[in-house]
């Protein structure tokens, strides 16, 4: 795909800036925001010396936030020398951010709704040892020219050409946006309001008036703060909801030789690719309120940097292969991207009986397996989790065992990977079966890791 004029010299090492309304796209929502509250502040004034004042105060932020924008975009410029991604941005702070291409791991494209009015996008560039506040960020080019930019930079990582077109990839899986949107309302969370409005219908009934004054006062002041808890929980569960289906509505997969192509958004457009060496492990979860349907949810978990969870981005970086399929689609999903692993694990590799006396509730839930190649493991009853890492990912193995078990016999045996966000948990086995996995994994994983090279 050709580049426009203005962004074709950056691949050859000019420096370029970023499309001419990246301000508008940068600052577009806030100021519409901003211009809607001031309205309504400038309204709500007494007097019209209080207007007056208030609509200087307003076109005063609105000004600066325009300038500030554009400033950014005056500063900011972009180009490719040898196999180097280089940004120069800042005006009082000035960065000078160096991307080298081979350790690019992802190079995704982003859509906001602003820049999708303009026919923008970003393309964001993720390097190996950089935290996410340190990721390349072309912002923003238009359309056709992050299209093209994301296949040439792709391409100059992999040390092709950089005219080498993007491979295509084979569509994989498309989720139902009416099961997305039935599935995000059905969140164990709506227990908890209908316990609270079960527990209000309750009392109504019995005590609808109260019992004198005092007595009528409290009930009444009871039940106003039960209906008001109700009302803001519905309301902080509905904008869950709704960010959910925004987030993955039309989430479309694909596979490809560099990875897996996701798609997916409903304001806010996303394409990302995640290659297959940054996967750490798979999880399939069957939540409790889609289990009577047959859903469930399919999870990677990826390499990260140490200091992301302490930045919140383990939820960003925990990336969906399906929030919701069939269970049939979900283990023909993870058959794809571990191939040979199982999605259920049968009973054989339950742990002793005796461990139903330390886990009496999930007892019939637990369980593992593992070859030369994989690790699966099974654990949960509200909310059963099959978890299956490749043993070639295998960071360390942790054996414990607290008093209960040890009075059991039993051990707990748990499995990190680079990617932290969960582990290969094989619990309450045999201590001697235990004590053996972990130098039968060490051993499987060493040799896993020797032949991946």
């Amino acid at each position: 795909m050709p580049l426009a004029a203005s962004q074709a010299p950056a691949l050859s090492g000019t420096w370029c800036r970023l499309h001419p309304l990246s301000p508008v796209a940068r600052i577009g929502i806030t100021l519409g925001a901003l211009l809607l509250a001031g309205v309504s502040w400038v309204s709500g004034a007494q007097t019209s010396s209080g207007r007056t004042a208030e609509t200087l105060v307003v076109a005063a932020v609105a000004v600066l936030g325009t300038v500030a924008s554009v400033v950014s975009w005056l500063v900011t410029r972009w180009r490719v020398v040898g196999d180097e991604l280089q940004i120069d941005t800042g005006l009082v702070y000035r960065q000078s951010l160096r991307f080298p291409l081979r350790r690019v791991q992802a190079v995704d494209v982003v859509a906001p709704l602003t820049a999708r009015i303009l026919g923008l996008a970003e393309v964001r560039v993720i390097s190996a040892g950089t935290s996410h506040r340190q990721h390349g960020r072309l912002a923003y080019l238009s359309n056709q020219d992050a299209a093209a930019v994301r296949a040439q930079l792709l391409a100059l990582a992999h040390g092709l050409a950089a005219e080498t077109p993007e491979p295509p990839a084979r569509p994989l899986f498309r989720v139902d946006n009416g099961r997305l949107i039935a599935a995000s309302l059905l969140r164990g969370a709506w227990l908890l309001v209908l316990v609270l409005v079960a527990v209000g219908a309750i009392l109504a009934a019995v005590d609808p008036t109260g019992a004198g004054g005092a007595v009528r006062q409290g009930g009444t002041d009871a039940a106003t703060s039960l209906i008001t808890g109700v009302v803001t929980g519905l309301f902080a569960l509905g904008l869950d909801a709704a960010r959910s289906v925004n987030g993955d509505f039309d989430f479309t997969i694909g596979q490809a030789p560099d990875g897996l192509r996701l798609h997916r958004g409903l304001l806010q457009k996303r394409h990302e690719t995640i290659p297959y060496g940054r996967i750490q492990a798979v999880r399939l979860i069957q939540p409790l309120l889609w289990r009577p349907f047959g859903w469930a949810r399919v999870e990677l978990d990826v390499a990260r940097q140490p200091e992301a969870r302490r930045q919140g981005e383990a939820r960003q970086l925990a990336h969906l292969l399906a929030p919701v399929a069939t269970l049939e689609q979900a283990r023909w999903l993870v058959g794809q991207v571990a191939p040979g692993a199982p999605a259920t694990l049968a009973r054989a590799g339950a742990p002793p009986q005796r461990a139903w006396f330390r886990a009496p509730f999930s007892y019939h839930y637990l369980s593992a397996w593992h070859d030369d190649r994989w690790l699966v493991t099974q654990t949960g009853r509200v909310r059963p989790a099959t978890v299956i890492v490749p043993l070639e990912k295998v960071q360390s193995i942790r054996l414990s065992s607290g008093p209960l078990l040890r009075a059991l016999h039993l051990a707990n045996l748990r499995v990190d990977t680079a990617g932290r966000r969960w582990v290969a948990a094989a619990l309450c086995r045999d201590a001697d079966e235990a004590r053996a996995l972990v130098d039968r994994l060490g051993g499987l994983a060493w040799r896993a890791r020797r032949l991946s090279w």
